[in-house]
């Protein structure tokens, strides 16, 4: 028998991905399932797809008011914000969390208060194991909170140049756009049928969204450790600036995030063009060397969320644009998988001490 986990808030996409996830999973078991309205109700009620998965056969949704935990290892928050921190207060210190939602990503208050409501509750481990040192301090973590499904996209893009000290960290610009079920199970007129087939929009531009400080964050941090690393003094590095327009792209999931940051001053920079895009794969192929889940295509080959759909993949591909002076990363995701519970699922088994790759998929479904 594997490790017992709990899922609290199971009955949105991305917990109902996750319940995917975990039945066939070799090495864990489920436990309580919670979900809000939907208590009461089976499970393969509310996620069809999930219908004669022997493992979720006849179970039912328990009420959210509590997350019974009793013979519980870890505890998987899929929850909106502002609950995970409610929930997480109530279990006790020896089951291991990993949270889904945005409650722990941020570690500056006031970033947290431009775009949450309510007090900070203060930051957990980043769950995002391919940054560098990450899944060492994943690994010995009690509590770890899985970064949102724009930020990992477009944190895996850029850290890799950014940290090499490729391309300047003060000018970044990332274009992404993600599937419906980014914006979750609630009924809302501009995510109907009708209004998203035929239609790509535009939303919550000008620094409004809540990703944009995760991405910050997470770059500042690496360069710090790659300097750390290497013992660099001197001028610091000016801090992560991010231009972020998100699109609502009609297709159920994935995110293809598309990046852009003006490259350094520096002679390996100035290149010929084909030069300095293999100065910028280089970079890319160094820091993903071995990682099991992202791949950086064959050159001329740009990323698809079709190539993802299902797993746990990040595609890459990069080139220099010396017309402009710029580097463009483009990176595909499937918001379900590696922006959400494959991701999750990635950090518990870290975690528990299994295999990083066990119960989850490299590649996509086709067609």
């Amino acid at each position: 028998m594997g490790a017992r986990v709990a899922v609290a808030g199971a009955s949105g996409y991305a917990g109902g991905e996750l319940l995917r996830l975990l039945a066939g999973h070799p090495d864990l078991e489920l436990g309580a399932v919670t979900a809000d309205s939907n208590a009461g109700r089976t499970i393969a009620e509310v996620h069809p797809h999930l219908s004669g998965v022997a493992a979720l056969a006849g179970r039912t949704f328990d009420g959210a008011a509590d997350l019974p935990t009793s013979g519980c290892d870890l505890a998987f928050l899929a929850l909106p914000a502002g609950q995970s921190s409610r929930v997480a207060a109530l279990l006790p210190d020896s089951i291991k969390i990993v949270d889904m939602g945005p409650d722990f990503r941020l570690a500056d208050a006031r970033a947290w208060a431009r775009h949450y409501a309510g007090d900070h509750p203060g930051r957990w481990t980043c769950g995002l194991p391919e940054l560098p040192g990450a899944r060492e301090r994943i690994r010995v973590a009690r509590a770890v909170a899985v970064p949102g499904c724009y930020a990992t996209a477009s944190i895996l893009a850029l850290t890799p140049l950014l940290a090499a000290g490729l391309a300047e960290p003060d000018d970044l610009v990332v274009v992404a756009a993600s599937g419906t079920s980014g914006a979750g199970r609630v009924l809302r007129p501009d995510l109907l049928a009708s209004e998203v087939m035929g239609a790509v929009s535009a939303y919550q531009a000008g620094g409004a969204h809540r990703h944009t400080p995760e991405i910050e964050q997470a770059i500042d941090e690496a360069i710090a450790r790659e300097a750390a690393r290497h013992g660099s003094g001197g001028t610091a590095s000016p801090p992560a600036r991010v231009c972020f327009t998100p699109v609502l792209a009609p297709m159920p999931r994935g995110i293809l995030a598309t990046c852009t940051a003006r490259l350094a001053r520096r002679p390996d920079t100035e290149l010929a063009e084909e030069a300095a895009t293999d100065m910028l794969r280089a970079a890319l192929a160094d820091a993903y060397a071995g990682e099991p889940f992202a791949c950086l295509l064959p050159p001329g080959r740009w990323p698809s969320t079709a190539s993802v759909a299902g797993s746990n993949a990040v595609h890459i591909q990069a080139a220099a644009d010396q017309h402009a002076g710029r580097a463009i990363v483009v990176a595909a995701i499937d918001n379900l998988g590696k922006g959400a519970a494959g991701q999750a699922i990635q950090n518990a088994n870290l975690m528990l001490g299994l295999s990083e790759t066990a119960g989850l998929a490299a590649c996509g479904v086709a067609p």
